[in-house]
């Protein structure tokens, strides 16, 4: 360990204001359990005080305004990259790799979301295009929500999922009631305080954190809120869409993303990308690679290469600059998975490597002959497990990959426009990446998922600005 841990204390942020709360909760690093800070606990009527402030507050920020916020925040968490980092591995156990490399995407989010507050998104139509038409010309311009948004983020990328949702929201003039993951909420104040630091009125944005089951309704029905936006597991996102009548909702949800490996696919290249798929951020990512169907023709060399890059992943220490993989979230989560694997060890699967917990680290772990029935692939196996499905043909990789509840992501490793052409046509998914990880995208694209994996809302920094405005059309004669 590089040094010492030492306890800090983080107040909420209402409308920039530090705030006690109502008590306080413990946040422990995964791979000691040390616990290394104490969080202020929001009672409800913090909740609706700063819903209040947020919905009452107008914003006079010109678009240049935002952009300098957007980018002098960038500026602030580069210069503390480092800090910022270790503080990402501390709370949620990912190696010091996967957090400077959250740093760095959370950067590109506020470049993306600073350049879009410049761009001019309203559109002109002439009224003169048919025989009854007028000398007139319609106009839009898009606003921001009349109320406030509710933003509730997960633990699995501590600072890049709070900022996809608040870099939008300044960017087009909302104001923002943060609730960050219990698990892992440090990030996010340290993101409140740059924003606060670069410019930002306090009022745009404020943090409340603590137990879900006390504060969440009131984020979810508050008559001060018009938009809910939620990244999180599926059960508790369909419990958002029932509760959240009648309010805008962007649900990003979970996913159970295959990696297609077709006979003439680049096998080095296809046993590269499942590794680096299943284990970055010790595969707790909602595009992580959590299937991988390969053809029955190359997958003993598909799998004999697995298992090697599988071998070469050093995990452990995740404060050890050297480490490739840290843990998971907890103990609960990493036994999760030791039973995912039993269970479908005990229905025929074969280990190949891994499957070794101690406390919250789970070794990346391949199994072959796994079977589309078996529940470390029906359902959503969150963590670093390479399940290998042994598919015949092009029919059988699209049967399997529409097979279950999720329609996220996939990877497709093949050069055959045919089955290329096949695969982006006919597999219900938000994302098709070609010869790539089912996750790859700009922080600005549209990224979500159908099925259980979403509403068809997307995130991306374009896309969260389209659904965080008002459209507002208006006519003139000329």
């Amino acid at each position: 360990m590089n040094a010492p841990l030492q306890i800090k204390h983080e107040s909420l942020r209402i409308a920039g204001r530090k705030v006690e709360g109502c008590g306080s909760f413990e946040v422990r690093y995964p791979f000691t359990n040390e616990v290394i800070a104490t969080v202020a606990k929001a009672s409800v009527e913090d909740v609706r005080q700063a819903l209040a402030i947020a919905r009452k507050f107008r914003s006079g920020l010109s678009r240049y305004d935002r952009y300098r916020i957007l980018m002098r925040t960038g500026e602030i968490i580069a210069a503390r990259r480092n800090e910022i980092a270790r503080g990402i591995t501390l709370e949620s156990g990912l190696c010091l790799k996967d957090s400077l490399y959250e740093v760095g995407r959370a950067s590109d989010v506020l470049l993306f979301a600073a350049n879009q507050a410049l761009v001019d998104d309203g559109q002109v139509f002439s009224c003169d295009l048919t025989h009854h038409g007028k000398c007139r010309k319609v106009y839009t311009l898009r606003e921001p929500l009349l109320g406030a948004i509710s933003a509730i983020t997960p633990f699995n990328h501590p600072l890049n999922q709070v900022i996809h949702k608040v870099a939008p929201a300044v960017a087009t003039n909302n104001r923002v009631v943060l609730k960050p993951s219990e698990k892992t909420p440090l990030a996010a104040f340290v993101l409140a305080d740059a924003l606060y630091e670069a410019g930002l009125p306090p009022q745009m944005l404020s943090v409340v954190t603590g137990d879900p089951r006390e504060i969440a309704d009131e984020l979810l029905t508050s008559p001060d809120v018009d938009l809910v936006t939620f990244t999180g597991g599926v059960p508790i996102g369909k419990y958002i869409a029932a509760k959240a009548v009648y309010k805008r909702q962007v649900l990003e949800l979970g996913g159970n993303d295959p990696l297609i490996v077709m006979e003439d696919a680049d096998l080095e290249e296809a046993a590269a990308l499942a590794a680096s798929g299943s284990y970055k951020n010790s595969g707790q990512r909602c595009t992580a690679v959590k299937r991988m169907l390969v053809h029955e023709k190359v997958a003993d060399r598909f799998v004999e290469l697995l298992v090697a890059r599988t071998k070469a992943v050093k995990y452990g220490d995740p404060l050890d600059p050297a480490t490739d993989m840290g843990t998971v979230i907890d103990e609960a989560a990493a036994m999760d998975f030791e039973a995912r694997v039993n269970d479908a060890l005990a229905r025929g699967a074969q280990l190949l490597v891994g499957h070794q917990r101690r406390g919250a680290l789970y070794a990346p772990t391949v199994i072959d002959r796994v079977t589309p029935d078996m529940n470390v692939v029906r359902t959503e196996t969150f963590g670093p497990v390479s399940p290998v499905i042994r598919i015949r043909d092009i029919d059988e990789a699209i049967r399997v990959a529409n097979s279950t509840a999720y329609g996220l992501s996939c990877a497709v490793c093949t050069n055959r426009l045919d089955y290329i052409t096949r695969l982006v046509a006919e597999l219900n998914v938000g994302t098709v990446n070609v010869r790539e990880v089912p996750g790859y995208r700009l922080e600005l694209t549209p990224f979500g998922g159908i099925k259980d994996s979403g509403l068809g809302h997307k995130e991306g920094v374009l896309e969260a600005m389209k659904s965080f405005t008002n459209v507002k059309t208006y006519s003139l004669p000329w």
